[in-house]
């Protein structure tokens, strides 16, 4: 299948491991230059050095220390990437989860950083790159969310909540932007083996007393095809939205999720 990325750019957020990593090396593959970032300059060097490694430096990787809470950071993220790559083709909205919680154990000041990181960084990078993309006729903005958008996971009030809120923006801008031949969708994870599941497996299994590898197992018995997924199994969906061939797709909500969510959208 020809998915005519070849030296599109695109920024990959939150891309120094899991699932932004997954996908910026699947881009990659494709042709496409990139740039990634992370708040740890030295994970995402090795992050661009892995990706060009696989790549055999055919493509332009540019990696950067950013903190995605930060409107200053957010701001120099895309100044750079237009110094180095020029118009920005493809953004893949990344950052790391808010952490698992009952819901009386939250502050306002959680629910008030979990918005800025979850929904914030979101807003202003895609209002940055929106002038280019009209101006060219042509985008993809992809949003990494979660399966919670479909079906809330129990302990993760600040996700379920905040999360939606990024579905719904994500649908509007769809709709707002279509006609300049920009598509904005959303992809849903559901357990994926990454370090943000790690970290829920280890407070379920300190809350609970069990095992971590007991209660993934239990997990992935309540999933259809009985695995918990692999960060590749998302970033081939990223990379086929981000395609030309995804050109009449838009304002999605698409789950990855070995089947587990029971709904009927």
């Amino acid at each position: 299948m020809k998915l005519n990325l070849t030296n599109k750019n695109a920024i990959v957020c939150a891309s120094s491991q899991g699932l932004g990593k997954a996908a910026a090396i699947d881009l990659a593959s494709e042709g496409v230059n990139l740039v990634i970032c992370s708040r740890d300059q030295n994970k995402i060097n090795k992050a661009r050095e892995e990706i060009l490694k696989k790549t055999n430096n055919s493509v332009k990787v540019i990696a950067l220390e950013i903190d995605l809470d930060s409107a200053d950071d957010i701001n120099t993220l895309f100044s750079k990437a237009q110094d180095e790559l020029g118009s920005v083709d493809i953004l893949i909205n990344n950052n790391g989860g808010p952490p698992p919680s009952t819901f009386e154990q939250l502050s306002d000041e959680d629910w008030q950083g979990a918005f800025n990181s979850t929904m914030m960084s979101c807003l202003r990078l895609s209002k940055l790159v929106l002038p280019k993309m009209k101006e060219n006729n042509w985008g993809r903005i992809i949003n990494i969310s979660s399966v919670s958008v479909k079906t809330p996971v129990n302990g993760l009030f600040l996700s379920n909540s905040l999360r939606m809120g990024v579905l719904g923006w994500a649908k509007a801008l769809a709709d707002e932007v279509a006609p300049f031949g920009i598509t904005v969708n959303t992809v849903c994870p559901g357990y994926t083996k990454t370090e943000r599941v790690e970290a829920i497996l280890e407070s379920q299994s300190s809350a609970s007393g069990l095992k971590k590898e007991d209660i993934e197992e239990n997990i992935a018995q309540g999933i259809p095809m009985k695995r918990v997924g692999e960060a590749e199994d998302l970033s081939g969906l990223i990379t086929f939205l981000a395609s030309e061939k995804a050109n009449y797709m838009t304002g999605l909500a698409v789950q990855v999720d070995g089947g587990s969510a029971r709904t009927f959208y």
